[in-house]
């Protein structure tokens, strides 16, 4: 074994030797570490639901709590990002043909996603209006 390998092989051992002793300590501090991650998450709590909400008002934020919002109540999509694609670009009703509105709360223009709620498919892109009487 020449000098090369020799100093290869000794840090790779010192290597391995630092991953046991982390793990070593990790086992015997589990309850510790347990205990100190749980005050952390206490303390930064109000800074973290902070940071969730200026994310959730920026595109990529707006764009996942969407996509996010449909596959809980269970629309069915090959592609989501073209299905916001869509939704985003689409500025009237597809059915009646009104203006879509996007609001805080429901009126008859707020701009709906429809689905059947049986395969979960995506049908069209409606107002609050068209799309209540579809069922």
């Amino acid at each position: 074994m020449n000098e090369i390998e020799l100093l290869q092989t000794i840090k790779q051992l010192k290597k391995e030797r630092g991953r046991w002793v982390k793990k070593i300590y990790y086992l015997n501090n589990k309850e510790n570490k347990k205990e100190y991650y749980q005050k952390n998450k206490e303390k930064n709590k109000e800074k973290k639901n902070e940071r969730n909400k200026k994310y959730r008002k920026t595109p990529a934020g707006y764009k996942s709590n969407r996509i996010a919002n449909w596959k809980r109540i269970g629309v069915i999509s090959n592609n989501f990002d073209k299905l916001f694609e869509l939704y985003v670009n689409t500025t009237n009703c597809e059915n009646c043909d009104c203006l879509l509105t996007i609001d805080r709360n429901n009126t008859s223009t707020t701009k709906c996603l429809d689905h059947c709620h049986i395969s979960g498919e995506f049908r069209n892109v409606l107002c609050m209006a068209c799309n209540t009487r579809r069922g």
